[in-house]
């Protein structure tokens, strides 16, 4: 029987992925420091593979961060039904693994007055929201 990954390993790979990109490491030199290619590098952060246990602490030392940063608010088993709080929507994961979305983050974050702050996210949904209608009208065109 094939093992198989699952929404745990993305989450950690996406969390390695995080981190790496945080502390402006590439995948080849994190790659190098494993002993790995960057293509397997690029498959752990994906979780298409599963990272060992004795690998992933080998990354926390490398990425300089505790091993529990990985795991920190990953729900283990099934869940029950009900009105239990969910973890972060996977766009911030997605945003937060970015050069760029680690910069608008981080400079977002230095800006105290919170009427500048406000004509920031004003301007950022009106550029959205100009492109989706930009990327819909290309679809209606074609």
């Amino acid at each position: 029987m094939k093992k198989s990954t699952g929404s745990i390993d993305k989450e950690i790979g996406s969390r390695v992925r995080m981190r790496r990109v945080s502390i402006g490491m590439s995948q080849e030199k994190l790659g190098d420091m494993l002993g790995l290619t960057f293509q397997q590098v690029q498959k752990y952060e994906k979780g298409m593979n599963r990272i060992s246990v004795a690998r992933l602490v080998e990354i926390a030392k490398i990425l300089n961060v505790e091993i529990g940063f990985f795991f920190d608010g990953i729900k283990g088993g099934k869940s029950e039904p009900g009105f239990a709080e969910s973890g972060a929507p996977p766009y911030v994961s997605d945003m937060m693994s970015t050069p760029e979305g680690l910069q608008l983050v981080r400079t977002f974050a230095g800006i105290k007055s919170p009427k500048v702050r406000k004509s920031i996210v004003q301007l950022v949904s009106a550029l959205a929201t100009q492109e989706l209608a930009t990327q819909e009208e290309a679809e209606r065109s074609s």
